[in-house]
Order: structure tokens, then sequence, then C-alpha cells
């Protein structure tokens, strides 16, 4: 028999489980039913805010990345305080900040996934093609090699002017999008009229944000709510105070606003006159306005896995896949309980209705989760952004690879882990993010056929899927456990006894010599046991006794004695044992309660 062959190449890391942060803070949204002047007011002021919101945005690029004491926000918030107010300089200064900041980080994660492409299609373009080495393929044929050279190419010079936007540190923005920029030479494809688009641009390029601040009046001065009328007002700028209707240069709306969504939360907020933050914001599609209250929140850590764990609790763990959620409770030991749980998920349409309906199968987990007694979910850290980048070259070729690439591409994995992370620690629920190396594979090798052995018991059909052992993977991992059963536990007799699924988890060591066997699910407990020289015996006479010395065993006689007994609880969980294997091991063990008698 040869060698077993070993592709040299080991497994991942499996970096350790880790409790979600709970929110930040919080944000709702009501709804503003304006006049037609009000609508005038808005608009002049969001376009006269936008304006220089984004000359100061394009002055903040230009002086590149610098410490915080150098980016010059003083002068910046001098010049706007006389086109505006202090308050609206301060937080027009602020976003640009934020906005400066974002554009250079999501500049770093295209360079490393530009670099993660290149060094993909390297090794392949390295081995010639239909040939392999090692575990890198080449390409089918020298066309397909061939056009990847081109991309490699055109990848290259991309990443070159990546680095070179980082070292200078001028990112590129596009206040409004850069998508809806494009669209605009492609109104025809889009279905857009040059005047619906130019109405969607005007309203994302508008600047209608106003920081809260601690002792203002009902937490923010800029756009204060009355929460006893529910009246709003807004301190205009300098340039459009011939436009107020209130004293001191303010705008008071004709539309009332009550926060229906955690209004006790805004209103505990507001009463103490703490800090909240208010947008503005104009949807031209539906035509309608729309005010955004947000806050920070002051929370409490919550509990480790390991303090989890050590408490007993039950988790809902739960494998994210493109049109269902496989979910299934296993309690601290990493038992599976109950049957497992198949949640459909259509993701497909427009961005509202795929919110929507991902929100719907949240609210589904939540539900399930308190109604099994669990304390939180376990869910795996994806992030598919080696998949995105390096995709077309490990993701198979042609019709069918395009399609599972546009399918690994669709998983909201981001958006569902804060929607999660959200709306489960409204309800007093915690979530524990786990690797997710080899979850699918392991959950598959080892809890797939227990776990449809036990649904067909209960429900007769076979419901549990590989997804459903991956969420016990997922749980499994969260609790600390390892993902494989432990070895030695066996179920118990077919015949006798309902197949135990899982077996015991704990992570003992296995039987080596003479030490016991670990005790198996099913196997009565054998109490204290009683050592040979504790135990007092009555001396009796032997007959038959060929060296002349007088003998001495139990009274009740070798088969009563607690050996055997021990035999027997040993033997009887064991499933199928011969009589002849029975008859030698009592033979055995009788001999040798001769000999310590002697």
């Amino acid at each position: 028999m040869g060698k077993r062959r070993t592709t040299g190449k080991g497994l991942r890391t499996i970096a350790a489980s880790f409790t979600v942060a709970v929110p930040a803070g919080a944000r709702i949204r009501d709804r503003l039913r304006l006049s037609e002047r009000d609508i005038e007011v808005l608009t002049a002021v969001g376009r006269h805010l936008g304006s220089h919101a984004r000359a100061d945005l394009a002055e903040r690029i230009g002086i590149g990345n610098v410490a915080g004491k150098d980016n010059r926000r003083a002068e910046r918030k001098k010049r706007l305080t006389a086109v505006s107010s202090s308050r609206w300089a301060g937080a027009m200064t602020r976003t640009s900040e934020d906005q400066y900041q974002l554009a250079l980080r999501c500049l770093h994660d295209e360079c490393a996934s530009l670099r993660r492409a290149i060094t993909t299609i390297s090794k392949r373009l390295a081995v010639p093609c239909g040939t392999r080495e090692g575990r890198v393929r080449g390409y089918a044929d020298q066309d397909e090699r061939w056009q990847k050279q081109r991309r490699l190419q055109v990848l290259t010079g991309r990443l070159a002017r990546v680095e070179d936007r980082i070292t200078m540190g001028r990112p590129a923005v596009t206040v409004g999008g850069r998508r809806l920029a494009k669209l605009r030479h492609t109104l025809a494809d889009a279905d857009l009229s040059e005047q619906q688009w130019r109405r969607q641009w005007e309203a994302r390029r508008m600047f209608l944000t106003a920081d809260g601040e601690t002792g203002a009046p009902f937490g923010n001065y800029t756009i204060t709510v009355d929460p006893g009328d529910g009246s709003v007002t807004i301190v205009l700028p300098e340039p459009l105070r011939h436009m107020a209707n209130a004293p001191r240069g303010r705008c008071r709306l004709s539309s009332a606003v009550r926060f229906h969504h955690r209004r006790e939360d805004w209103l505990d907020r507001v009463q103490a006159n703490r800090a909240v933050r208010y947008d503005i914001t104009y949807h031209p599609e539906r035509d309608r306005w729309y005010l955004d209250a947000s806050w920070s929140a002051d929370t409490l850590a919550p509990p480790s896995p390991d303090q989890l764990t050590a408490s007993g609790a039950r988790l809902l763990s739960v494998d994210l896949n493109a049109d269902h959620l496989a979910a299934c409770v296993v309690d601290a030991c990493g038992n599976p309980i109950g049957q497992p749980i198949t949640i459909p998920t259509a993701l497909s349409g427009p961005a509202s209705r795929r919110d929507g309906r991902l929100r719907q199968a949240i609210s589904e987990l939540i539900r399930l989760a308190h109604r099994h007694g669990c304390a939180g979910f376990a869910i795996e850290n994806l992030g598919f952004d080696d998949a995105r980048a390096t995709g077309r070259e490990t993701m198979g070729r042609g019709r069918r690879g395009k399609s599972f690439r546009r399918t690994v591409a669709g998983i909201p994995t981001a958006r569902f882990r804060e929607r999660l992370r959200g709306m489960a620690y409204h309800r007093g629920l915690v979530v524990v993010a786990v690797d997710r190396a080899y979850t699918s594979k392991w959950g598959a090798q080892h809890w797939q056929r227990p776990l449809q052995q036990q649904t067909k018991q209960n429900t007769k059909q076979n419901t549990a899927t590989r997804h459903h052992a991956a969420a016990v993977a997922i749980g499994r991992r969260a609790f600390g456990h390892g993902i494989r059963r432990r070895p030695g536990v066996t179920a118990r007799h077919q015949r006798m006894a309902a197949r135990r699924a899982t077996g015991q988890t704990a992570s003992r060591p296995t039987a080596h010599g003479t030490a016991s066997p670990p005790r198996t699910a099913g196997t009565p407990h054998r109490g204290g046991k009683t050592c040979r020289d504790e135990r007092p015996a009555r001396a009796v006479p032997r007959t038959q006794d060929r060296s002349g010395c007088t003998r001495t065993q139990p009274r009740h006689g070798p088969r009563r004695c607690s050996h055997y007994r021990l035999i027997r609880l040993r033997t009887v969980s064991a499933p199928r044992v011969s009589q002849k294997f029975h008859d030698r091991c009592f033979r055995r063990q009788t001999a040798s309660l001769n000999v310590s008698h002697t």
C-alpha cells in the first residue's frame, strides 16, 4: 500500500469567536407634510448650504492627508459662518472631514482588492496552459490566457492610479453619487427623462444636516422639534433671513412630527436637553420630505462567548444562504435541540423590497429565538471581499461560473449582520460571530447524517440539509467546541431504543490500556466502585486445593460479585455482543478474582 499523498497546504487558522458589538446609536424617521411655502424655503436653504459644503469638501481634499490639527478646520469654519451660521458651519466642516476619511478607507480597500486579483492571475499565468502545478491550475487554452494577460495589464494600471491617489492623499469624491452622475449619459436605458434625473441630482446635493448639542433647547438649536406639539423650527442662513416667519431668523414649518418608532427613547433625550442630530431629506421618486433623528446611545458590553457557555444558555445558529436561512437551536454543550428550521428569503426586486423581506426574515428569527429560550444568535463572520476580487479565477468558468458569482455577490452579508445586530439588541438578544472556515464542509461531514436520522424519526421526513449541518457547526464553534463529534460515542441498540443523533460533546480523552471507556448516552451510572481490598470477605474452605493452602472467596459466589456486575454494565450498552465474548470475559474475570483471594 502506497503512502497517502498530501497537498502540503495546512488548514486555515480558525479565529476566535466574538460577540458582535451592540449598536452605537439609533436613527428614527418621520414624514414631513409640507406646504408650498415650506418646500420653497427648504429647497432654497438646502441648495445654498449644499454649494458651500461642496466647496469646503474640495478644499479639504486639496489639503491632503494631514493630522487633525493641520486640516485648517477653524479657518474654513470661520469663512462658512459668514454665509450661514456658526452651527451650520460646524456641521459642514465635520461632514467634509467624515467624507474625506471614508474616501481614504475606500481607496485602501480598493488597493487591497486589486492586489489580490493581480496575485491570483499572476500565479495562474505562471503555469502552462492545460496543466497543473500543485494547487494552481493553468488556463484552458491560449485564447483565455491572452485575455487574462490583457486583464492583468488593466488591473496593474488601476492599481498604479489608486496608489498614486493614496500617496497624494487626494481621493475622488462625487457629491450626489458617481453612479447617478454616469447615468446622465444613458437616460434612455435607465428609462428616465432629463428633468427626472435633474430632480434626483439636485435632491442628493442639498445639505440639511444639523448636529445636536447637549444643553441646547430640546438637544438641537439649529433644527428644533418641540416634544409637546411636534412643531419644527429651522435657523435660516444669514443671506436667507428674509424668509423667516419666527423670531431670531427662524422658520416654523407647517408640519408636525411625532416619531412613532422609539418615541419614548427620543422623548427621554429631548426632554433632558441631550444632543439629537436631525437630517431633512427629499425623495423625488415619491415626492416626499422626511425628518430623521439620530443620537448615540450609552450601552453596556454584551456577554462574551465564554460567559454564554458558562451560563448554559442556548443559541439559535443561523447559516445565511442565497435564498433561505437555515437555523438550528444549539445548547451550551453543542447539541442540536429540536427540528432544523428553514426560513425562505426571496431577495429579488428593488432595494426597498429586498430590505423589507430581509427584515421579515430577521423578525421570524427573533420570534423563534424567544420561543426556544435562546440568549442570542450565532452567525458566520462573512465577507466575500476575496470572492468578489478573485471570483473570476476561483469560482468556475463560463455561464455556470458567472451564475455562481452572481449568486455569491447577491448574498446580503453586511446588511444581514447590521440588521440582525440592531433588531436583536432591542429585543434583548446578543449576536456571536464565528470564523467561517470549514463550517459547511465539516458540518456536512459530521452532522448532516445524524440530523437526517433524528428528523426522520420525529417527522418521518429527511428535512435536514447540509445547510442545517453547517448551522450546527456554527453553533458549536460559537460555544468554543470542536465541530467533530467526540470519538467513542456510540449509539444505543437500534432495536431496543431510539438512536441518539448527537451523543455527548464534552471533550474527554479516549480510553487507553486498562482505563474504562468513556460513558456513553444511555449507559446507567455505576456509582462508587468497591475495591477488592476494601470489601471484607468471609473465609470459606475451598475444595480441591492442590497447594495445600486454604483459599477464601466471597460468600455470595463469583457470579454475584461487584466485578461481574461491572462486566455486565460494560457489555450491555454495546450493541450485538456475542455470547462467546460474554463467557470469555466472565472466565477471565473469575480467574483473576480467584488469584486475588489466594
